[in-house]
């Protein structure tokens, strides 16, 4: 145990028996400021076990948590505070601590050194495959919760560690970590301090974290209790007058007729429904209140009528605008940015926290706390299947974005932003390239699109992997040698064509390599024919893009053309040959418009929406 950090000795305390009482509070309180730090550090992790915790109790299976002393009664200690809190039932979340209920109350010692216990505790409670275990064990050592996690993973339930060492005996063995590093206790060796406040706030968040998936709260307020005393009966009042605006006795009168039933009282009052129609879309919604409320709430639930949200989400970030509706248009308060949210490139909870993030930065640019909107249109990559749409609606309730939330493909927010009337073809030629067109009826169309394996011919990535290959065919002598090769080699830092397979297999990303086009069109530019020749055959493929997509909307020869990504926004001369590849098909762009900031269209589809 000589290398574990939560065992080592605190140079802060070393001291610590000749300390006043007050030099010892203050010594303590400084190091729990340490405590919340860790924790946040750990905010990835613990977003994505609150994840998936609520997509398995979602579908019938259990948060268990298993510890041994503090940790183990830390464990029961949140499980058993979910049911009066959240109305969950008992046996939703389970707290198993090693040496049974008696070690609640008395240390049992040597409980935590009977691996074998584990399986049979488990046992004992039904443990299975559909359920979530949570590993506690500040040392990421005990013997009773590493053989917990062992039999929970090869029942095929999903498993998280919980620790307060970095490189712990639990990390490899469970499907995530979750790692606070809160350094040595004060009282060394006594995990219970420090160690032992950041495993409950871990708790807090994973149980509170899963409950609002689940829907048992309207904002930030209970909605999923039952009024079985005189404290829950006024909470119970209090939270309807909050959530409605009603005095103390319309609450109470809104509650009698709903049969005293909490959520259904804000359904039926926020959507303008009876009660026996508000339990039906209780039903539907699976219990969670802001989608049973749907569109058409009342403004209590609308949020702030004068406010929209436009959020454009790719692969390599995310843009929200926060804005308001004035005489004659709109105008911009604030604008965020954050990484990328595209779900299929980084995954759900990536995606999420970066909507979360980039929205938090837009209110705070515009000076103003966040709070719903009154409509909000996210064009996002990756969003295009109805599934995936409901992913980000399902979230945006969750949050309160917004009383009326739309979910775009990114390419479809392009037409709102660049063409005077709404309709025309845009063309993307980013790091991928796409065509998407929409005609005056509302009727749309796409070509190109398929991903950087499958297609984006005429993209930055296109453009850049052509000019590379021309650098090796010209070093093999297949091909006339070029003024190119220099250039790229320059661009990659490297000095000669071989150098370039560690430049470029050595984990260089689609972007970083995107980023090398505008070295090919400069080089077309000052005349080098190879790179001439990659760029027309590039513009080409964009026009014929945009020609199948206006062909399939049967556009006539000449329409609005909207351009947006990094080739186009940069780069006069490459648009300039999509011009002239565009005509050569007999079609003509009328007018051209460059989209430098996609998330407009959003802003102006959110606005016809808050109509």
């Amino acid at each position: 145990m000589d290398h574990l950090v939560t065992e080592a000795r605190n140079p802060a305390s070393v001291n610590l028996d000749e300390l006043t009482p007050l030099q010892l509070v203050r010594v303590m309180a400084a190091e729990d400021a340490k405590v919340a730090p860790a924790v946040a550090a750990e905010a990835g992790a613990i977003a994505r076990a609150v994840g998936v915790i609520a997509d398995r109790v979602r579908a019938g299976g259990r948060l268990v948590y298993v510890g041994a002393g503090t940790s183990g009664r830390l464990g029961v200690l949140d499980a058993s505070e979910c049911p009066p809190t959240f109305n969950a039932p008992p046996g939703m979340v389970v707290g198993v601590i090693a040496g049974g209920p008696a070690a609640l109350t008395r240390a049992v010692e040597g409980a935590e050194d009977h691996p074998d216990a584990a399986a049979r505790d488990l046992a004992a409670i039904s443990f299975s495959p559909a359920d979530v275990l949570v590993g506690i064990a500040t040392s990421g050592r005990t013997p009773y919760v590493l053989a917990a996690v062992d039999h929970a993973r090869g029942l095929g339930a999903f498993t998280i560690g919980l620790s307060c060492n970095p490189d712990s005996d639990l990390i490899p063995r469970v499907d995530l970590a979750i790692t606070p590093v809160v350094g040595p206790e004060v009282l060394s060796g006594s995990t219970r301090l420090k160690a032992g406040t950041a495993t409950k706030l871990v708790l807090n968040m994973l149980s509170t974290g899963t409950m609002v998936l689940l829907g048992k709260t309207f904002g930030n307020l209970m909605v999923d209790l039952r009024a079985t005393n005189e404290k829950l009966r006024r909470r119970t009042n209090r939270i309807v007058r909050e959530a409605t605006g009603l005095d103390a006795p319309s609450a109470d009168a809104l509650l009698d007729r709903c049969g005293r039933e909490l959520k259904t009282a804000l359904v039926a009052h926020l959507a303008g429904v009876p009660a026996d129609a508000a339990r039906d879309r209780l039903r539907a919604a699976g219990g969670r209140v802001r989608p049973a409320v749907g569109r058409n709430g009342h403004a209590a639930v609308n949020g702030s009528a004068d406010l929209v949200l436009g959020i454009d989400g790719g692969g390599t970030g995310t843009v929200a605008l926060l804005a308001a509706r004035c005489p004659g248009g709109w105008k911009l308060l604030g604008r965020g940015e954050s990484g990328p949210s595209n779900r299929q490139a980084v995954g759900t909870p990536a995606a999420l926290a970066a909507l979360d993030e980039a929205t938090d930065a837009a209110f705070a640019a515009a000076g103003k706390p966040r709070r719903t909107v009154r409509a909000a249109c996210l064009g996002l990559a990756g969003a295009g299947r109805d599934g995936d749409k409901d992913v980000i609606r399902d979230w945006a309730g969750r949050v309160g974005l917004a009383a009326t939330v739309d979910v775009i493909e990114d390419a479809a927010l392009l037409p709102a932003a660049g063409t005077p009337d709404g309709w025309g073809v845009a063309v993307v030629a980013g790091t991928g390239s796409m065509a998407f067109g929409r005609d005056p009826a509302g009727r749309t169309a796409r070509a190109g699109g398929w991903g950087y394996l499958l297609g984006d011919e005429g993209s930055g990535y296109a453009v850049a992997l052509a000019g590379l290959r021309a650098v090796t065919r010209s070093a093999d002598g297949r091909a006339p040698t070029t003024p190119l090769s220099a250039r790229l080699l320059a661009a990659c830092g490297v000095d000669r064509p071989e150098d370039l397979v560690g430049a470029v297999y050595g984990g260089t990303d689609r972007a970083a390599l995107a980023a090398l086009a505008p070295v090919v069109l400069a080089a077309a530019a000052d005349g080098d024919p190879v790179a001439d020749g990659i760029v027309g055959s590039a513009a080409a493929e964009l026009a014929a893009a945009v020609a199948s997509a206006a062909r399939q909307l049967g556009l006539g020869p000449a329409f609005p053309v909207a351009l947006a990504g990094g080739l186009f926004v940069s780069s006069a001369a490459y648009r300039d040959r999509f011009a002239a590849a565009l005509a050569a098909r007999g079609l003509s762009a009328s007018p051209v418009t460059v989209v430098a900031e996609p998330a407009e269209g959003a802003v102006r589809l959110a606005l016809a929406a808050a109509v």
